[in-house]
């Protein structure tokens, strides 16, 4: 079995949080998905897991961060081009995410673009050619 990585996330609303996740390319895992948690899948080794807020607590002794208020973790994804970085940005503000929260970063060989989902958790979305990377960096 491959190393994997279940991202656990609390959120606020299942169904509005499933929608985001699957404008980035995830797809629904029904065997890990009820009324209180839907397992995204986005590779072979990465699940994101999003659970109401009451269950994710469920699993911590510590009281579950606001992430529109504040950052514990930034999350970055690559991605096979500059297009699919500025199409996944658009579908997740589509679908009621938050596109750019930051200003982009234009390297010319990497591309990065931030974007948050409903409950304010923050992802970069990257692309970069490493073929054309400058020396050095």
């Amino acid at each position: 079995m491959p190393r994997t990585i279940f991202i656990n996330l609390p959120v606020k609303d299942i169904a509005a949080a499933t929608r985001i996740y699957e404008a980035i390319g995830c797809k629904q895992n029904p065997d890990f998905s009820d009324h209180q948690a839907s397992s995204m899948v986005w590779s072979e080794t990465i699940t994101f897991q999003l659970l109401a807020r009451d269950y994710f607590a469920t699993f911590i002794s510590k009281p579950i961060a606001d992430a529109h208020a504040g950052a514990q973790v930034l999350l970055a994804l690559t991605l096979e081009s500059r297009a699919e970085v500025d199409a996944t940005v658009e579908a997740v503000a589509a679908a009621g995410g938050k596109a750019d929260p930051r200003p982009a970063m234009d390297m010319g060989w990497l591309y990065n673009r931030a974007f948050e989902d409903a409950d304010g958790h923050t992802f970069e979305a990257v692309f970069a050619d490493m073929a054309a990377m400058p020396a050095g960096e």
